[in-house]
Order: structure tokens, then sequence, then C-alpha cells
């Protein structure tokens, strides 16, 4: 007797189409949260006439604050926006934003830290940070609540995807 094999069984069950449409929302929301980001940022810096350096770049300044990190734990910790840290880590040091210097553990590591000037575009994001945080409630219309589901949400779907890529599911 032949058996006779379906292949509906052999695949996945299709997603609910309503779970996978905000799904696909979320990842174009989280993308486009991320470029607006960058547009806020870049329009704060040419209101205050500053050329002299990205959004990408005064966020890098923002996150590292009064650290001392390598260009790895950047990376790992999550405070860098973008595809290449070395390239802007380098662009910032070349403009005297930044100070570098080899670890004395692992001379393959590069330790940096802000320069007066590296803090003072540090300084203007949080500022521009503070007003945003003074009215978003008013404004937005999001509050300690909003955001603390919202920050739940993300996390968990931090959390899935960093097992997606480290169990290989």
């Amino acid at each position: 007797m032949k058996t006779q094999i379906r292949h509906d069984a052999l695949t996945p069950a299709a997603p609910k189409l309503e779970l996978k449409s905000l799904y696909l929302e979320t990842l174009q929301l989280v993308e486009r949260l991320h470029r607006r980001l960058l547009d806020v940022v870049k329009d704060e810096f040419d209101r205050a006439g500053r050329t002299d350096i990205n959004a990408v770049q005064a966020l890098l300044l923002f996150n590292i604050g009064d650290s001392v990190l390598t260009a790895g734990e950047l990376r790992t910790r999550g405070f860098y926006l973008g595809s290449n840290v070395s390239y802007n880590l380098k662009k910032l040091v070349d403009l005297g934003f930044i100070d570098h210097q080899r670890s004395r553990v692992d001379r393959r590591a590069v330790r940096v830290q802000l320069t007066k000037a590296g803090a003072e575009v540090a300084t203007m994001v949080a500022e521009l940070y503070d007003r945003h945080i003074g009215s978003i409630d008013k404004v937005g219309g999001l509050d300690e609540q909003e955001f603390q589901k919202m920050n739940k949400s993300l996390q968990l779907l931090d959390r899935f995807w960093n097992d997606q890529i480290l169990y290989r599911l």
C-alpha cells in the first residue's frame, strides 16, 4: 500500500494574517523611527549652525557619555546606531571629538572617550531629549505607562531576535 504525503503536513502552519500584518508594521515602524530620530537630531544641529558633525556621530557621542569604551563594547552594548562604527570613531578622533588610546592589556583594542568638544555635542543631544521629555506627554500623548508598555514590548522583540541569532531558530 502506497502512503501519500500531504504537502501541507510538511510546511509550517501559515502565520495568522493579523499577526503577520502587525509584525510587518512593527518592523516598518522600527526602521522609520530610527531614520526619524536621525532627522530630529540633524535638525537640532542644523538650527544651531553645527555642520561639523552628523546625526549618527552625535548620537554616538551621546551614548559614549562619560564612559571609556572600545568599539566592540559600543556595538555589544547597543550604543551604536549605524553600519560602520570604526569609520565614525576615526572621523570623530580626526575632528577632535574623541580621544583614543591603545589598551595596555589588549594592544589590538582602542579605548575611546569624549574630549571637551565631544562632551559639548553629547550635552546638546541630552538637552534635546530633555525638551522632548518636557512635552511628549502633552503634545505626543505618550505618558509613563505608554513608555513602560512600549519598552517591555521592544525588549521582548529584542530578546526574540537575539534568540533567533544565538540559537539559529
